[in-house]
């Protein structure tokens, strides 16, 4: 391990040190602190690549804060503790204060994108090699892992399962404490799936292992699967995967799905240069560190989703305006955006100033509320 790699470990808090100007007209502060998932996944080695480029182009230091769980990142975030977070979809459901968010130390928060990387890789359902699996509907009584405070990857297993018309009923359910203990207990045997990035390490280890590794088809013309598996999670869409742990590549890829990982967001008001700063960064030094990690491919300019579920930061639509990378359709759609999350945040304002003190009734009333407001709104509430 680099002395770099050991600095990035160190849980220390931002250090919003004088900024510093590099070439390009870049300004960044001298010290950045993240959150982002645990070490031995795909988002934290892109962050860290993204981390050495910073260090040896800019001379910012990266100091990363990995999490386990869907919580520990998140937290800091919410709490200002970092001003930025590499997440998962659970900043989507982070937005709509929903799941986990609508609880009442939560509630919907004012995430805005900065970038995101979506590339040959796929996001799914690792099933182990030795137990005849090909499609979702083969899973049925099998053993599958279900991650405690996890309900991003719990999420995207259940709509893994919806797509063969299964449900948690149809499966044994196995909990693990983490991400990277699951993989642990499919290679020991105690499951068969993990849900991750087809390229992360722990795709690899079970690949590399005794039981090796499918990836369950998920046919583009089932469209009644894709329908169900949509209706549990909307951010996914059909993705030939080119990249993917086992035996699998352009001449043999895997018919799956995927969407955006890592999510680098901050809040809307961190209004510091920090996202602006960023984007100029990742867009335009992309050369440099495209190979450095796999998955880092995806944060090409060219394969940035301008029209996605969560909105952009202010900072970054005005570096996609400054560069001519900007539409009256796309600001048509972050308009949309920025007004729902406003809905949600004025409606958890108005419930939670006499919302009922039992947790489950909290949950049941916000989730109707949450629903209603946005009805009369004429959006689709999504989650209900």
């Amino acid at each position: 391990m680099t002395l770099f790699q050991r600095g990035v470990l160190c849980l220390a808090a931002l250090v919003l040190a004088g900024l510093t100007q590099a070439a390009d007209n870049v300004k960044l502060p001298g010290t950045i602190a993240m959150t982002a998932y645990g070490t031995g996944s795909a988002g934290y080695t892109q962050m860290v690549s993204v981390g050495n480029l910073l260090q040896n182009e800019y001379d910012v230091s990266v100091r990363i804060l990995p999490g386990e769980n869907d919580v520990s990142r998140m937290t800091p975030l919410r709490t200002g503790r970092v001003p930025l977070c590499a997440c998962g979809i659970a900043s989507y459901y982070g937005s709509e204060g929903v799941l986990m968010f609508a609880d009442r130390q939560w509630g919907p928060q004012p995430i805005r994108v900065i970038a995101t990387s979506i590339a040959s890789f796929g996001l799914g359902v690792a099933v182990a090699g030795d137990i005849e699996v090909e499609t979702p509907a083969d899973l049925k009584g099998k053993k599958v892992s279900y991650i405690r405070g996890d309900d991003a990857l719990n999420l995207g297993t259940e709509a893994f399962l919806a797509f063969g018309g299964l449900t948690w009923d149809d499966v044994e359910r196995v909990e693990f404490p983490g991400y990277g203990r699951a993989f642990d207990g499919v290679i020991a045997g105690q499951s068969d799936t993990g849900f991750t990035m087809s390229v992360a390490p722990p795709a690899q280890q079970l690949a590399a292992s005794p039981r090796g590794i499918v990836w369950p088809r998920l046919d583009p013309e089932n469209k009644e699967g894709w329908k169900r598996l949509q209706a549990v999670a909307p951010y996914f869409q059909p993705h030939q995967v080119t990249a993917a742990a086992g035996d699998y590549g352009k001449d043999n890829p895997w018919v799956g799905a995927s969407y955006p990982y890592p999510i680098l967001v901050a809040n809307a008001d961190q209004q510091s240069g920090l996202a602006g700063g960023l984007i100029k960064v990742l867009i335009e030094d992309h050369d440099k560190y495209k190979d450095a990690a796999p998955g880092n491919s995806g944060y090409a300019l060219e394969k940035q989703n301008m029209q996605w579920v969560i909105p952009f930061h202010d900072e970054v639509v005005a570096y996609y305006k400054e560069i001519g990378h900007w539409t009256d359709e796309m600001q048509a759609h972050q308009d949309r955006l920025v007004k729902r999350q406003q809905v949600l945040q004025n409606t958890w304002k108005a419930y939670t100033s006499d919302a009922p003190e039992d947790d489950e009734a909290f949950r049941e009333g916000w989730m109707k509320a949450r629903a209603e407001a946005l009805e009369a709104e004429g959006m689709n509430p999504v989650f209900r």
